[in-house]
């Protein structure tokens, strides 16, 4: 996929807030039983895609911050300590 593309996969805040509307439907009993299946299902992938995302977002940041700190002097170089 080219870098300025926008995927059809929504972000992590869209996929949440939709869970969070199946989750309020289902509690409020809103869900017809032939459409209960259907909605689970749909969770079920958003949670995967939500997980995803958290995951890559913590591999991104471990990757900066271990590059950082590649970067940064440590504190034996640091002439001010």
């Amino acid at each position: 996929m080219a870098k300025g593309a926008k995927s059809d996969a929504p972000t992590y805040g869209e996929a949440a807030a939709r869970l969070e509307e199946i989750l309020a439907k289902i509690e409020e009993g809103q869900v017809d039983i032939d459409e209960l299946s259907g909605l689970v299902q749909e969770a079920a992938e958003l949670v995967t895609l939500c997980r995803s995302k958290i995951h890559a977002a913590e591999v991104q940041v471990q990757t900066i911050t271990e590059q950082l700190e590649r970067e940064t002097p440590g504190p034996e170089a640091d002439p001010t300590s």
